[in-house]
Formats: structure tokens, sequence, C-alpha cells
């Protein structure tokens, strides 16, 4: 338990009021659905890149990883390496030919909007499916959110647990709904940018004896910790294992509020420099969460008795133990920023989906101002749905983010790679995949034993591919309007800036 002080108290409540500005800044700029959804496509490479990154790590970054690198030493490289390399592959495949084709098919805001927009979907049934998905995966993922935000108020405050929960919810809530998506972007870069600055600082400064020393130190605790082929307890890792771990990185593809920040670029030439930005942010944040894990297991050892309850805490173990309480303050603002930088996005990703996805289908005629503010009592509502959710410490909920992850990846990454890449592609093909990744993802969490020990995000990828490929060939493939479209987007990624 982290000892309430004033210095790291008002350390916390710089930060949220930092943040609460920033949101009052977006909200003056924020006129219609355009830019309370997408920030009218003006994100520079920077907010870009680090927003992308800090809305997909969430406060997993500084308590998930670390804790299992710390309990299962290399092995975790396997995960670490699949998230980094999915990051780079979305950035490379994906991000300019979407925000071109959603330009093409009239400025798309949202995913499930694109999708109906590119296939000519009259019917709506492909956008109103998709936005159900939306939905049902990111009010458990936010609820999840809340729950971590809950216990860090609890744990640096002393605040009862239900109350950390509304006092966490209240400030992420704040400046997503009047600001929108440039509120939550422009945060972003701030709290992306905290979250690797403070996973870069907290090993080395706990480190002793640097790298040559670390290495050895734990050769001597386990030699199992420096092997990727074996777990600690020297058993061979298994095919299984291996591919459950980096098939993390297929979930990219997939993730609404990742794919969000492609669409608001200002220009197809920011993604090129956004992207280099992006990995070598992963690639820095990841890098020091694994050290985070490996130093505090050696830190546990020597100094702790070799006894921590939870895994997951060592990044605020290292905190306090080696930190003034001032700077400990701003190290543990990081895991806030981590918490409110994707529960924000969720949020606002979800609330476009009913704005945008289910209100204005309709409503057609629906002004933008009335948009904007259905999309923020929307925020609210969601909001109070995930907080409901998260009031119980104990609840299940945090064992759903890998199934959101997966069922996101599933259900949308083949979908939109195929719909970006295949020319004969067509509703039903689109609506095949989106469903058969979903469902799949949802019957293979439910089995065990042999291959249904793999994580379900790969037979979900693999199955709505195929389900993809299938129903559009036996249902006569695109229309030739469709066909059309599919042809300008193409040349517009060479003239597009």
């Amino acid at each position: 338990m982290i000892e309430t002080n004033y210095a790291i108290t008002g350390t916390f409540l710089v930060y949220l009021i930092g943040m609460m500005a920033i949101g009052y800044y977006a909200y003056k700029r924020t006129s219609d659905s355009a830019d309370y959804f997408l920030g009218g496509r003006s994100l520079g490479p920077w907010p870009a890149a680090i927003s992308a990154g800090a809305s997909d790590m969430s406060g997993w970054l500084l308590l998930g990883l670390p804790g299992f690198a710390y309990a299962a030493g290399f092995e975790s490289f396997w995960l670490a390496g699949g998230l980094l390399l999915g990051t780079w592959a979305n950035w490379m495949f994906c991000a300019k030919r979407l925000r071109t084709y959603t330009l093409e098919v009239d400025n798309a805001i949202t995913i499930p909007e694109y999708l109906s927009r590119r296939f000519e979907d009259k019917s709506k049934v492909l956008q109103i499916i998709s936005a159900l998905m939306i939905l049902l995966f990111f009010l458990f993922y936010t609820s999840s959110g809340l729950v971590a935000g809950g216990k860090l108020f609890e744990t640096v405050f002393g605040l009862d647990y239900q109350i950390a929960v509304v006092v966490g919810t209240l400030c992420i809530v704040s400046y997503t709904m009047f600001g929108g998506f440039l509120a939550v972007s422009w945060t972003d870069l701030v709290q992306g940018l905290m979250m690797a600055a403070a996973l870069m600082i907290v090993p080395i400064a706990a480190m002793e004896g640097g790298f040559g020393q670390l290495e050895t130190d734990l050769q001597n605790l386990n030699p199992n910790l420096l092997t990727l082929w074996q777990n600690i307890d020297g058993e061979p890792l298994s095919v299984i294992a291996i591919v459950s771990l980096a098939a993390w990185g297929l979930g990219y593809f997939g993730q609404p509020h990742i794919l969000a920040r492609f669409n608001a670029t200002r220009t197809n030439k920011d993604i090129t420099t956004a992207r280099r930005i992006a990995v070598t942010w992963s690639f820095l944040s990841m890098a020091g969460a694994l050290m985070v894990g490996l130093v505090g297991l050696l830190y546990v050892q020597k100094n702790m008795g070799g006894e921590l309850a939870d895994a997951e805490t060592i990044f605020m173990v290292l905190v306090n133990a080696v930190f003034h309480p001032v700077v400990a303050g701003i190290l543990l603002a990081a895991i806030l920023a981590a918490i409110m930088s994707t529960a924000d996005s969720q949020l606002l990703v979800s609330s476009s989906a009913l704005a945008e996805d289910f209100y204005k289908q309709m409503f057609p005629h629906t002004s933008a101002k009335t948009l904007v503010n259905i999309g923020r009592f929307a925020v609210v509502g969601l909001s109070l749905v995930a907080l409901m959710l998260a009031m119980n410490p104990d609840s299940t909920v945090l064992g759903l983010v890998s199934y959101a992850w997966a069922g996101f990846g599933a259900a949308f990454g083949p979908a939109l790679l195929f719909s970006l890449y295949w020319r004969n592609m067509n509703r039903n093909g689109a609506l095949a995949g989106v469903l058969v990744g979903g469902i799949t993802v949802v019957v293979w969490k439910q089995l065990s034993g042999g291959i249904f020990d793999i994580y379900e995000i790969v037979p979900g990828f693999i199955l709505a591919s195929i389900a993809i490929v299938l129903v559009s060939r036996m249902t006569g493939g695109a229309k030739s309007s469709v066909i059309k479209t599919f042809d300008n987007y193409r040349k517009s990624l060479d003239t597009l800036d």
C-alpha cells in the first residue's frame, strides 16, 4: 500500500486539472460531428501516433505486462514482440489505405459507417451489426479500465473503492464528453509521453549494477527466466503457447479506437512519420515494461523476502521504494494516464456508434449540432453502465480484456483488410466475416483442451477470412459500382496528401 501524502495528492490534482484544461480548449474547437468524433481529420503525426499507442496499451502496459515479465521472464517477450509487429503492420498496411477509402466514400466517420458505404449496403444491416459488436465489447472493456482506475485512486488517496471508481469515472467523462476526439487525442499525447518516460526511468533507477549485473543475477536466480523456449519451470513452451502470445498482434487490425486515429490524421504523408513515431514509442514502452518486471523480480527477492501478493503491482512497488514522494506522484500519475487514455477512447468510439450508426440511421435529417449533443449524452449514459459493472472490485470484467481484444480483432480485422485490398469483396462477404469472426471468439472461449487452448483470435481471424472469400464468391462478387469506387480509391492512394 502506498502511503498517502500531500506531495502525491498535489501531483495528481495538478495532472487532473491539466487534463480538464485540454478538454475545455478542445471543446471550443468542436462544432460538428466530424470534429467531435474524428477531430476534423486534423491530427498531426505526433498526436496521431502517440494517441494510437496510448489508447491501445492502457494500464496493461504499466501493470499487466510488467506483472507478466515478473512471473514468466523472457516468455513475455513473445507477447511484446507480437504486439510490436502488429503495431508496425497496422500502420504499414492499413493506415493510409483506410484513411483514403473513408474519404472516398463521402467522409465516413466510424468503422461501421465505412463498411456500410464501402459495400453500398442500403439495408444498413452491416452497419448496425458492426455497431452492436462495438457497444457490446467496449462496455466490458471500459468497465475493466474503470476498475483499474478505482483501485489506483483507492491506493493513492485511501478512498473507499466505490467512491474511487466514481471519482475516476468523472474525470474521464468530463473531458471526453465536452472535448470529444480532439480532447482525447491531445490528452493521449501527454499521457503517452508520460507512460514511456515512466517505464524507462523506473527500471534504470531501481537497477543495481547495470544490465550485465542484471543478467547475472537473473541467471543465478533461475536460468529459465532468460530463455524464450522454456517456461520458468524448465518445461518447453508448446507451439500453441508461443502462437497464442504472438497472435495478440493480429488484434490491431480490428480495434476501432486505434483505427480512428488513422482516419483522423491530417494527411497521408503524415502517416509515414506517424508510423515511425508509433513503432518507436511502442518499442521503448514495452521494453521498459519488461525491464520493470525483471528488475522488480530481483528487488522483491533481495528486499521483500521474495514475496509479492500481486505481480501486477510491481511498478508501484518500485516507484514507492526508489523515488521521493513528489517524483513518485508524477510516475504514479502515469498509471492513471494509461487507464484514462484507453477508457476515454473507448467511450468516444461507443458514443459514435450510438450517435452515427444508430440514431442517425433512424433519423437521417438530424442536424450536426444535435448529433454532437447525442454523442455527449451517449458518453454519459455508456459510462454509467460501465460504472455499474465496475462497482464490484472483484468483478470478472477484468478477465474480459483479452476476450474483447480477440473479439474486435477477429470480427473487424479480416473484414477491414479484405475491404482495402480485394476489389471483388461484397456486402455479404463482409457481413459473414464480421459475424463468423465474432461468434468464433465467443464459442472458442468456452472450450478448452488441446487445440482449443490456442488464443481465440487465431481461429476467429482464420475462419472470418475464409468466410469473406467463400461468401463473396458464392454470392456473385462485388457490384460494378462498388468495383468502380474501389478503383478510384486505388488511384487516390498515389495522389491524395
